[in-house]
């Protein structure tokens, strides 16, 4: 049986969304962002017998009363396990890696943001059978917009757009590897998990991601994901 882990990573402040209460926590089509992303991890573990899979929640220490009052208020019973991040998204995910027990060379590990709530199964399980069978899985999408890059001298020149891609999460690995990658020292380079890896001379994987796995950032991503939810049920 495959073990699959999934380590949700929600440790915003809510400073960029303009709120008081911390993005992930806001509600969403009747529940907090959070709890529909747990759900739709937990919905592909449910629907894949041949998985046994585990999630793994990751807050800011000062956040995880809130989260458990939420999960009370709202009767929220996915199954999952909470430890507390670190100051940069690379100890979170650092601390995430060390509460999992034991080796297991077969293992994947899919590391999500917890504000992108409509990420679909299909994004799931590419990533998961993708991690498995090349090491690693990152999602992506062409860029749309034209790009250009600001030199230090104040001008800018174009990109070549059909060579830039935009980068999303789940981003899956064969753990020990994602393991052996964040044994290194922090160094602010590290943008997301893949430049983690591929740091350590790992080849990363593309896969296709969707417009729809938009991540929560600002208030109006909420107007825009609920649109989406509502077209989707």
């Amino acid at each position: 049986m495959a073990k699959c882990y999934s380590v949700i990573v929600a440790g915003g402040s809510g400073v960029r969304f303009g709120s008081v209460l911390p993005k992930q926590f806001v509600l969403f089509d009747g529940k907090p962002v959070l709890m529909h992303t747990l759900e739709r991890f937990a919905a592909y573990y449910a629907s894949h017998v041949d998985v046994d899979g585990e999630i793994i929640l990751v807050l800011r220490e000062a956040h995880i009363a809130t989260w458990r009052q939420l999960c009370d208020e709202h009767s929220f019973v996915v199954e999952h396990r909470v430890v507390a991040g670190g100051n940069a998204r690379f100890f979170s995910v650092l601390n995430a890696l060390k509460a999992i027990d034991g080796n297991n060379p077969d293992a994947v590990v899919a590391i999500h943001d917890g504000v992108r709530p409509l990420v679909s199964p299909e994004i799931i399980e590419t990533a998961f059978q993708v991690a498995r069978d090349k090491g690693s899985a990152i999602p992506v999408t062409p860029m749309t917009d034209s790009v250009r890059k600001v030199e230090a001298d104040g001008y800018s020149h174009a990109l070549k757009r059909s060579e830039l891609f935009a980068v999303q999460t789940p981003q899956a690995f064969r753990l020990e590897e994602l393991r052996e990658a964040y044994a290194v020292p922090y160094d602010d380079i590290f943008t997301d998990d893949a430049s983690v890896y591929e740091h350590m001379g790992h080849k990363v994987t593309l896969i296709s991601g969707s417009p729809l796995n938009i991540k929560i950032t600002n208030a109006v991503d909420i107007a825009i994901a609920t649109v989406l939810m509502q077209q989707n049920k």
